[in-house]
């Protein structure tokens, strides 16, 4: 959409005219007005325009806004905090995070959730005193909680600046086209999916931190989806042929706890029938029925037992799923304070597999989350009914959704748990030649002591196993162990576009390498990158790419990220 056609239409839409200070605005490459535009209800501007108020958004927030930018921060959901909070999946993180391998904001949100319950909950004094305090317990991280816990923290975050009006946080609002110019980004148009009134979003730079990319078709950006085959990118376990509609599935997941002696069974999920006698179409063959306690081993493929007991009791070798990504370990709170434990669910079972939400049209996106959530609600009405308990009977009634923790009425997440975005064709790709273990050393030619690649433009760390659940395209989990890895800044930029960056899970990675670039403290750590660099930019005058290609440019912006806490190297062995 050309210009003059995007403010037409805008004028028509609103039923108002675009202020001048919208019309007039200056190069990418200067600063945008320092304020909010007040006197004109129909757009603001600010010196960035960040889209998507995940992890990677909030980041990239609080890198420009601590730089002395002035940031306009949308958001779909009333929530922010992406995956932390809206999405319902507590920290995926690597076993050095309490003292390296983020950056020292990322450590301090980690802080701010532990002491929001020393300060407010009844903790007992044993949990009270531990310094890495996990108020879940749960296995699959050093620090699980509830959402509402990390939706307050970060709060805590932004404050000061909502306050001073240097950030404005729009919720509930949708990006839902771009104003181009060639190379540049002018303007972007938002929906408050309330009231139905449109906005204009205008400034110098603009920050893709939504969930799926959704800000690289609107703005003309180039970008890839699926997979990439083995002739481009020479990855060693990349398929032989492309399949651009290959994407991990997503999840709808919710919260729930368990009331022993109590019944919460209710009416029968409307497609129960189905999800329960469905067994996933993948290749390697799944290990049966996906509502089943049992799975394909990720690494392995084969047949997997997993275990379930709502009151943490241990369940043999098996991994007892209640303890995987318990938020609310009620030995951990005063006598009384809990009926039982709360446990979040993101499980193997409530992966779907059936859609591909990246491009999806309104009412594709709308039915497969509406399919997502009937498998979610029958893995529940499952657990309650029919899953094997350990003393030979079935079912558990007193398993109970938790509508007030993931914060709606149908007690699922406000935001389906998204692994895959469309991503950036970036100036640099990272390849699993650069991260992955195996592939590594077919590189490096050792067997043993192998590194991930160091990159000279780094500007942050990260460390995940390469990780992927199966597709829509029937491809079963591709996991596989990686090395701790560098951000390089070369995949944040895009080739084309000069005034666009991404937050998410969009950097310029491939199909595998975004396996282990997409969890939480590396979009964090992605996104915080990003809002120093237009902060950088913005002060020095020169566009992010000038940055990368100018040797003094890239070394004062290093120094520039580490002198603020973020990590370029992981340490020596």
């Amino acid at each position: 959409m050309n210009r003059r056609t995007f403010l037409e239409q805008l004028s028509a839409g609103s039923g108002a005219a675009l202020a001048a200070p919208l019309l007039t605005l200056p190069s990418f490459e200067t600063q945008a007005s320092s304020r909010l535009i007040s006197s004109n209800p129909t757009g603001y501007s600010a010196d960035v325009i960040i889209a998507g108020g995940g992890l990677g958004g909030c980041a990239a927030a609080l890198g420009a806004l601590r730089n002395g930018l002035t940031v306009v921060l949308t958001e779909e959901t009333d929530w922010i905090g992406g995956q932390l909070t809206q999405q319902g999946v507590p920290p995926d993180e690597h076993q050095w995070i309490e003292t390296h391998g983020a950056t020292q904001l990322y450590r301090d949100l980690r802080t701010a959730i532990r002491q929001y319950y020393v300060q407010h909950y009844p903790l007992t004094d044993e949990a009270r005193k531990r310094p890495h305090l996990n108020p879940g317990d749960g296995a699959v991280s050093r620090l699980c909680h509830e959402p509402r816990v990390a939706l307050a923290a970060l709060y805590q975050l932004l404050m000061p600046y909502l306050s001073s009006g240097k950030l404005t946080l729009l919720l509930e609002h949708k990006i839902i086209g771009a104003d181009v110019d060639g190379d540049t980004v002018r303007a972007l148009k938002a929906v408050n999916q309330r009231s139905g009134r449109d906005y204009i979003l205008a400034g110098p730079y603009f920050v893709d931190a939504t969930e799926l990319g959704d800000l690289l078709p609107l703005t003309k950006t180039e970008f890839v989806t699926g997979a990439e085959s083995q002739k481009e990118t020479r990855e060693l376990h990349a398929p032989e042929k492309a399949d651009p509609n290959s994407c991990q599935a997503f999840t709808m997941c919710f919260a729930m706890d368990y009331v022993p002696g109590r019944n919460y069974v209710g009416p029968k999920p409307k497609d129960y029938a189905f999800w329960q006698r469905y067994v996933p179409n993948v290749t390697p063959a799944w290990s049966g029925k996906l509502l089943s306690l049992s799975y394909s081993n990720p690494k392995t493929l084969e047949p997997k037992q997993l275990g379930f007991h709502p009151e943490g009791i241990s369940t043999g070798e098996t991994l007892n799923l209640w303890n995987y990504r318990r938020i609310i370990s009620k030995a951990n709170f005063k006598p009384g304070t809990y009926a039982g434990d709360i446990s979040s669910v993101n499980w193997p079972q409530n992966d779907y597999i059936l859609g591909n939400l990246i491009g999806a049209s309104d009412k594709e996106f709308r039915k497969h989350v509406d399919n997502a959530k009937q498998l979610s609600l029958s893995l529940l009405y499952w657990l309650q009914t029919e899953a094997p308990r350990p003393d030979g009977g079935q079912g558990w009634p007193g398993l109970r959704l938790r509508q007030d923790i993931i914060g709606t009425e149908d007690g699922l997440a406000k935001y389906p748990y998204i692994r895959e975005s469309r991503r950036i064709k970036s100036v640099f790709t990272v390849l699993e030649e650069h991260v992955g273990a195996d592939n590594r050393a077919l590189i490096t030619g050792k067997k043993t002591g192998n590194t991930a690649a160091d990159f000279y433009d780094s500007v942050g760390v990260g460390y995940y196993h390469i990780d992927l659940h199966p597709s829509s395209s029937g491809n079963n989990y591709i996991d596989f162990s990686s090395l701790p890895f560098q951000i390089p800044l070369g995949a944040l930029i895009p080739q084309r576009v000069k005034n666009l960056l991404p937050a998410n899970k969009n950097i310029g990675t491939t199909h595998l390498t975004n396996g282990c670039y997409r969890l939480h403290p590396v979009e964090w750590s992605i996104g915080e990158a990003v809002g120093m660099l237009v902060a950088y930019s913005l002060s020095k005058k020169v566009g992010p790419r000038a940055v990368r290609e100018n040797e003094q440019h890239l070394q004062n912006f290093q120094k520039m990220v580490r002198s603020q806490g973020i990590e370029t190297h992981w340490p020596k062995a």
